[in-house]
C-alpha cells in the first residue's frame, strides 16, 4: 500500500500532478490543513484540501483523511504530529488489511508492507522541515523499514504571484492615466478587467503555482536521508571506486578492482573485507550503497545519498587501511 503524506498550503497542481504525471501508486492520501493564519487564508487551504479531496479519490482512487495541524509555525508540534503520522502509515502496513478495510480495499500486495511517501512542497517552511526531519529520524531509528520512507519536493512550473503582481501593476498604471486626464478609454479598462478575472479565477482554482516541473525524468525530487554514522578510510576508498566505475555486478568484482588499484593480492581474505565494509555501507548500515541480488551475485552501486557523499568529497585525499 503506498501512503502520500500531503501538507496542503496554496498550491494545488503540485501536490496531485507529479503522481498522476509519474503514474505513481497512491492508495491512501493523508491531508493536513493548517489552522493558523488570517481567516481568509485558512479558508483558502481548507477549500484547496476539499479539492484535493475529490481528485485524489476520483482522479487516483485513493482513499483520503483530512487532518488540522494546529500551528504551521510550531515546528515542535509540527515534528510530534509528523513523526507519529509516519510510524502508524508503516505499522498500518505491517499490519495489513485489518487497518485499512475501513477505508476500502486492502492493497498491500501480500507480504508487501508498503511504503509512506512524504510531500514537503507545500505549507510554511517550518513545516516542511519538521517532516522532512522526522522522516530521516525514523528512517535511522526504523533500520529494517528504511526503503519504505521517500521524502519528495516538486518545482512548480509557473508563479502566480509574479503574475499578480505584474497585474497589479498595469491596474495602478490605468489609474493613474485616468485620475490625471479624467477620461475613460473603455476598450483599455475591459482589457485589464478580462485580465484581472482570469487571473483571481486562476488563482481561486489552483494557488499560487501552477502545473508541476518536470526535473530529469520525474516531477519529484526524492530527497535522501543522510547517514550519521563516519566512513572509514577502507571504506571511502570503495565509495570513491563505485564512484569512478558505477556498478559492479557483483562485490567479487568490486574487490578484484580494489586490490588491482591498492597494489595488493586478491586473496580470500581481502575479498571477505570488502564485503565486510561493503555490508556496513549497505541498506542495513549506513545507506551509501545499494544492493541488488542477481542469483549468487549481487549488483552493487552508489545510493542516491551515497552519490552525493563522493560529490561533496572528490577531490580529498582518502586512505587504504580500516
Amino acid at each position: 500500500m503506498q501512503t502520500h503524506i500531503v501538507p496542503v498550503g496554496f498550491d494545488y497542481d503540485r501536490l496531485i500532478a507529479p503522481l498522476i504525471r509519474d503514474q505513481l501508486d497512491v492508495d491512501r492520501v493523508i491531508l493536513l490543513e493548517g489552522a493558523v493564519g488570517s481567516e481568509a487564508n485558512v479558508e483558502y487551504s481548507r477549500r484547496l484540501s476539499g479539492k484535493l479531496e475529490k481528485d485524489f479519490q476520483n482522479l487516483l482512487g485513493a482513499t483520503t483523511e483530512r487532518l488540522v495541524l494546529a500551528d504551521v509555525y510550531d515546528y515542535d508540534a509540527a515534528f510530534e504530529q509528523a513523526y507519529d503520522l509516519i510510524n502508524a502509515e508503516l505499522d498500518r502496513g505491517i499490519d495489513g488489511g485489518d487497518a485499512v478495510a475501513a477505508d476500502g480495499p486492502d492493497n498491500s500486495a501480500g507480504s508487501d508492507p508498503g511504503e509512506v511517501w512524504v510531500n514537503v512542497s507545500a505549507m510554511p517552511r517550518p513545516v516542511s522541515f519538521a517532516f522532512a526531519t522526522a522522516a530521516h529520524s525514523i528512517m535511522v531509528e526504523r533500520q529494517d523499514d528504511r526503503e519504505r520512507i521517500h521524502t519528495y519536493y516538486t518545482a512548480p512550473e509557473k508563479y502566480l504571484e509574479t503574475e499578480l503582481a505584474e497585474e497589479l501593476r498595469a491596474n495602478r498604471e490605468l489609474l493613474s492615466d485616468l485620475l490625471a486626464d479624467g477620461g475613460v478609454d473603455e476598450d483599455r479598462l475591459r482589457e485589464r478587467l478580462d485580465a484581472a478575472s482570469e487571473l483571481l479565477s486562476e488563482f481561486d482554482e489552483r494557488g499560487t503555482t501552477i502545473g508541476a516541473k518536470r526535473i530529469g525524468e520525474r516531477h519529484i525530487v526524492e530527497l535522501p536521508v543522510a547517514s550519521f554514522s563516519n566512513v572509514k578510510p577502507f571504506e571511502e576508498l570503495i565509495l570513491f571506486t563505485l564512484g569512478e566505475h558505477g556498478v559492479f555486478e557483483s562485490v567479487s568484482e568490486l574487490a578484484e578492482t580494489l586490490a588491482g588499484e591498492l597494489d595488493e593480492e586478491y586473496t580470500d581474505s581481502f575479498r571477505s573485507k570488502v564485503i565486510y565494509n561493503v555490508d556496513r555501507l549497505g541498506p542495513g548500515g549506513k545507506g551509501y550503497i545499494e544492493r541488488d541480488e542477481r542469483g549468487k551475485s549481487h549488483r552493487t552501486r552508489l545510493s542516491r545519498i551515497g552519490e552525493l557523499w563522493v560529490r561533496a568529497h572528490t577531490g580529498e585525499e582518502s586512505g587504504a587501511e580500516p
